[in-house]
């Protein structure tokens, strides 16, 4: 069986199909298919408040890929979910409306708590009892999430993200609320471990002298810093970082490096899930009680 998660975000759209694993009582999803395009949606959405017809056009005839993709492998369910830039745009609801009826395929427009709640029911597997704090910053928003025995005990989204700031349009006081909620819910005294999830931190992460599962504050700053020496063009000839990864990864890299540091977090670990995890989870658990009510 497969399945299939659609993340459209606000710089990126995400499709990945999985094969849905049996192994005695624990199910795994085993990835077969994994597409990543640059739709860069956010642009026009944190300048003029609105999707614009090309970015229309162009998320359409991506549907249209992504839906016969998943024809050609037999997916039996998925979800498609659109997170800040489509639900932030003043004509977000009538272009998902329009681009369901043109491809067929649903758009689930969804705030930043259950975009939160999904990436989280997918990270919380990587975690022990210890205190974590989990930063997840796409295009257009940051989420951070706090947990505490593997127990998620609060958590809070953010307007400001890689894309809104490259154009310069992230939501006035949104560093102040962000490094607030930081001072007033993490304890510092019992230490604290990051966990970084996106685009972004994967790849400083990889980019980065790490152990197995983890790597420094220090290390993320000196890649930051080392990628920041180079020009846009040198990013992406002599880096070689895709051309929508080379704008925004020092962007990105400013927030992670921020919130570890009012947190006090000196290390951070990066497990290889996101958004998409979690809706293949969520499209997984739907299926199972669709065929018990059977």
């Amino acid at each position: 069986m497969k399945i299939a998660a659609i993340d459209i975000g606000s710089n990126a759209a995400r499709l990945q199909i999985s094969t849905v694993l049996h192994n005695n009582d624990v199910v795994s999803f085993k990835k077969v298919e994994y597409v990543r395009f640059p739709l860069r949606l956010g642009h026009d959405v944190f300048t003029t408040g609105e999707m614009s017809a090309e970015a229309e056009s162009a998320t359409t005839k991506l549907m249209q890929v992504y839906k016969l993709l998943m024809e050609l492998h037999e997916v039996e369910s998925y979800m498609a979910c659109a997170t800040s830039a489509i639900r932030e745009a003043q004509n977000g609801h009538e272009v998902v409306q329009r681009i369901e009826a043109a491809t067929g395929v649903k758009i689930h427009i969804i705030d930043g708590q259950r975009e939160a709640e999904l990436i989280n029911n997918v990270v919380v597997q990587a975690l022990d009892e210890r205190q974590y704090l989990h930063i997840d910053v796409g295009g257009g928003s940051t989420e951070l999430n706090l947990y505490v025995n593997r127990e998620k005990i609060n958590s809070k989204s953010f307007k400001i993200g890689s894309v809104r700031l490259l154009e310069g349009k992230e939501v006035k006081g949104a560093w102040r609320k962000m490094e607030d909620w930081v001072e007033e819910n993490v304890d510092k005294q019992t230490g604290i471990t990051a966990v970084g999830t996106g685009g972004n931190i994967s790849k400083l992460f990889n980019m980065a002298r790490k152990n197995a599962s983890e790597t420094s504050l220090e290390e993320i700053q000196r890649i930051r810093d080392y990628v920041a020496g180079f020009t846009l063009d040198e990013r992406i000839n002599q880096l070689r970082l895709n051309a929508d990864r080379a704008d925004v990864i020092v962007p990105a890299a400013d927030i992670y490096i921020s919130v570890m540091q009012w947190a006090g977090a000196n290390n951070i670990i990066v497990p290889d899930l996101g958004l998409k995890d979690g809706i293949l989870q969520l499209v997984y658990a739907q299926m199972m009680r669709k065929s018990e009510s059977c």
